[in-house]
């Protein structure tokens, strides 16, 4: 990496007269930098800016896409000064500044829109823009050119292949790229693939874009071997070993892999239905190649694994249809008109907010309890995503109004106490 311009010369031209005309052609690049990203945004919608996206961040300026057009126009601007024999000043700066935040902007918006929710990426973040602004202050200064030449001379051989520090650090840095632009693809693709898809859609569509990033990293890792500069026939043993060590120590986190590809493509669970796992009842929310999130009524998750799902008993409340049965009990007193009682319980319950008309509530005289005769009311609901016991709160209100009403008598709980009579004493002689 050749040192185009040295830090001496640097100083002589921000010395001379010409430097004004740099600034003033910087502030021209970053001007129409900033308007094609606002025009470009305008043309997409306003969407780009409140999704957060890779290209123009969340207020334009802090995406990928500003300082990569501002690169561009300020190299050629650099280009055209080197040509026209005009000392180059601000611009010998300006270039790697800008390569710099180029690569950081895509390094922060990749990770956090392909790990949105890891608390590592904030130091992972923080160590590349460190190491980018070093490279930059060592490039300006003259330092790393002498730097990698240096590293350039510490060889040694892994195999038959002889490597150096330099060869290594740049292979690292080429791979880590690679990987960024893997994630990047696949986050973009993700994105497009899960937009307005819901029920069978989303969950067919996120087993489509779980197999897209594994595919892509591994094209990517492979790729990235590649760069470093490691034999990738050497990969055969070490996949013979890590499928020795699978069939041993990583069975059940293969399992799991496994069945989370299995579950995504029968469709037999959903994001969105409501399943019954175990002890776990609630809303399926998402569905990963390792485990399933289920969100009870009373907002817990439940992180289940895949291969529970698989191999165990799931009761899925709304696989076929998401119409659901919920029942409620009220007891009556036992000289109460039962067949004239029924058809106004049906009527009271029909007009309760979400039960279903069709089929209709039906109330049905299901045992004689000790105080009096038990009544179970069923109705259906097409929502039980909205919860179960709001609705029947709903209709346990409206039946009470209705006894009361009706002068039906609620009875209470009744036990009947028997005293055993006083031994009578035997007659003294």
């Amino acid at each position: 990496m050749p040192v185009l311009v040295s830090p001496s010369q640097v100083l002589d031209a921000f010395l001379r007269p010409s430097v004004l005309l740099e600034f003033a052609l910087l502030a021209a690049v970053l001007g129409l930098a900033a308007l094609a990203v606002r025009l470009l945004n305008g043309w997409r919608g306003d969407k780009a800016v409140a999704e957060g996206s890779i290209w123009f961040g969340d207020h334009l300026i802090d995406g990928v896409l500003f300082p990569l057009l501002a690169l561009a126009l300020a190299y050629l601007c650099k280009r055209v000064l080197v040509a026209s024999g005009s000392p180059v000043a601000v611009f010998a700066v300006v270039v790697p500044v800008l390569l710099s935040l180029a690569l950081i902007r895509l390094s922060v918006r990749v990770l956090s829109a392909a790990f949105p929710a890891s608390s590592v990426m904030r130091l992972v973040e923080r160590s590349i823009s460190w190491l980018a602004w070093g490279a930059v202050v060592l490039w300006l200064t003259g330092v790393l050119p002498v730097l990698l030449d240096g590293l350039d001379d510490i060889r040694w051989k892994i195999g038959s292949h002889p490597v150096s520090l330099r060869t290594l650090l740049e292979g690292t840095l080429s791979a880590g790229f690679l990987l960024m632009l893997a994630l990047w693809v696949s986050a973009a693709l993700e994105s497009r693939l899960l937009r307005g898809a819901t029920g069978e859609q989303l969950s067919l569509r996120k087993a489509a874009a779980n197999v897209l990033r594994a595919g892509l990293l591994f094209i990517g890792l492979l790729i990235s071997l590649s760069a470093v500069g490691i034999d990738l026939t050497a990969l055969s043993v070490l996949g013979g070993a890590l499928g020795v060590g699978i069939g041993f120590g990583l069975q059940k986190l293969a399992a799991n892999y496994v069945s989370g590809f299995v579950i995504l493509a029968e469709r037999s669970v959903r994001i969105g239905d409501i399943v019954r796992v175990a002890e776990h009842e609630g809303r399926i929310t998402d569905i990963t190649t390792r485990y399933t999130v289920i969100r009870a009524q009373t907002g817990r998750e439940a992180i289940v694994p895949n291969e529970m799902l698989i191999t165990g008993i799931v009761e899925n409340l709304t696989l076929a249809d998401p119409k659901l049965l919920v029942t409620t009990q009220v007891g009556v007193g036992y000289d109460t008109d039962v067949e004239a009682l029924r058809p106004k319980i049906d009527a009271v319950v029909r007009a309760v907010e979400r039960v279903l008309p069709d089929p209709a509530p039906s109330t049905l005289l299901s045992g004689f309890g000790a105080s009096g005769l038990d009544l179970t009311v069923c109705f259906w609901i097409g929502d039980p995503a909205n919860g179960q016991g709001n609705v029947r709160s709903a209709v346990n209100l409206a039946l009470l109004a209705l006894l009361r009403r009706e002068g039906v008598d609620i009875p209470y709980p009744q036990q009947v106490v028997h005293q055993a009579p006083e031994p009578v004493a035997p007659p003294r002689a």
